[in-house]
C-alpha cells in the first residue's frame, strides 16, 4: 500500500508555532506506531503557501499521483492542512 504525506505551513506565526519539520515528526512516529513504510518521495510539502489557493506545488504534485491512482492514502496532520 503507497500512503502519501501531505504538510504545509502557510504564516509566519504558524512557522514559529509548529514547523513543517515538527509535522513530519509527527507523521513518521504515527507511521512507525502503525508499521507503515515511510517513502520520502511520497512527502509532498508546501512551505509558506497559504490554504485561501488550491494552487500549491506540494499539494499539485500530490493530485497529480492521486489522479493516476498511485497513492491509496494520503496521511496529513490536521484537515486544514488540505484546505
Amino acid at each position: 500500500m503507497k500512503r502519501a504525506v501531505y504538510v504545509r505551513v502557510s504564516t509566519q506565526r504558524q512557522a514559529h508555532l509548529q514547523t513543517i519539520e515538527q509535522h513530519l515528526e509527527r507523521l513518521q512516529a504515527h507511521f512507525q506506531e502503525q508499521g507503515w513504510e515511510w517513502a520520502e518521495d511520497l512527502v509532498f510539502r508546501d512551505d509558506g503557501y497559504s490554504g485561501a489557493s488550491l494552487k500549491r506545488p506540494g499539494l499539485d504534485r500530490l493530485r497529480e499521483q492521486a489522479a493516476q491512482a498511485r497513492l491509496d492514502r494520503v496521511v496529513i496532520t490536521t484537515p486544514d492542512r488540505l484546505a
